[in-house]
């Protein structure tokens, strides 16, 4: 089975949501994780975003990517330009892929004010995340 590390900044928000979306659509296919270079716990605002397209992450915890050292991953992905440029190196054969998607959680105000923010990124990630799956967990 595939290993697949996702990996952010503070595994609050942009990991959280392309963990959803990895596990929803590799359909135990792969094992997925999420770490960040800090952790900052899981956004409630994301929790919300993906309720609201049927994804429960709410039972996620948010993790430090030296939690996962000694996991030999096949797949690396960044979704934030920061954790591209302090991914630790692993020793690992994993492919590593990135795309820097936008941090609506850095907006003030509450989920309502910023709704339309976190959706976009929340579908921006959910395409970007079934395309990996296509191409890479058949």
């Amino acid at each position: 089975m595939k290993k697949i590390l996702v990996l952010c900044t503070g595994n609050s928000c942009r990991s959280q949501m392309a963990h959803g979306y990895l596990e929803h659509f590799a359909n135990r296919k792969a094992e997925i994780y999420s770490a960040g270079v800090e952790t900052h716990g899981v956004n409630p605002k994301a929790i919300k975003a993906m309720a609201e397209d049927g994804i429960d992450i709410s039972h996620h915890t948010s993790n430090n990517v030296s939690e996962y050292e000694s996991i030999d991953f096949d797949f690396v992905i960044t979704v934030c330009d920061n954790a591209k440029e302090r991914c630790p190196v692993f020793p690992s054969k994993a492919i590593k892929f990135h795309h820097n998607f936008p941090d609506p959680a850095k907006l003030p105000g509450d989920y309502e004010q910023n709704r339309e923010a976190f959706i976009h990124t929340r579908d921006l990630i959910k395409n970007y995340m079934k395309t990996f799956v296509e191409n890479n967990l058949v």
